[in-house]
């Protein structure tokens, strides 16, 4: 894969990973676990995240994980995640979860769930190390990327915010 201008186009870090549920995987409603889902979700982001920065990345945050549809026992679930931007050492890291029915063969896979999470590149001291910038390579691409950013800013302002409401806390009052 080619980089220009010192990074990575974002179609460097694309991965798919699929998995077929099974009875382990069952809450007690009779549907997959949603930690089950979530784990699948950081397996996949972590490798998109590591193939980006070239190293070890580990999770940092999970920004979002919505479920869509429920998953059953059977269903082969395939898990697309791909760098959607990026910072010093940070990345975002968007998913996709598609699940093909078992008991629907040859019908198109259903969206059960999107996520965002953020990422770390890490030195094998585990000390933060830079990242390529991720490079947008067409109109979805740009829109994800400006839609992170809004997501950053929503977390650092998040931060910010609880910060200051722990420093004006006043524990005689609680």
């Amino acid at each position: 894969m080619e980089e220009q201008q010192g990074g990575r186009p974002i179609s460097h870090s694309r991965v798919t990973l699929s998995r077929i549920m099974t009875a382990v995987d069952v809450n007690l409603y009779g549907t997959v676990h949603g930690g089950v889902l979530m784990k699948f979700v950081d397996d996949v982001a972590g490798a998109a995240a590591a193939r980006h920065s070239g190293g070890t990345a580990v999770t940092a945050a999970i920004d979002e994980i919505v479920f869509l549809e429920p998953v059953r026992v059977g269903d082969l679930v395939h898990a697309y995640a791909q760098v959607n931007w990026t910072g010093n050492s940070s990345m975002e890291v968007g998913v996709k979860l598609a699940a093909e029915r078992w008991d629907a063969v040859g019908a198109t896979p259903i969206p059960v769930a999107t996520a965002y999470l953020v990422f770390v590149a890490v030195d094998v001291a585990g000390n933060p190390r830079r990242v390529p910038p991720v490079l947008p390579e067409d109109a979805a691409d740009q829109r994800r990327f400006k839609e992170a950013l809004i997501r950053r800013d929503h977390r650092l302002a998040r931060r910010r915010a609880i910060q200051r409401a722990r420093a004006e806390h006043h524990p005689a009052i609680d």
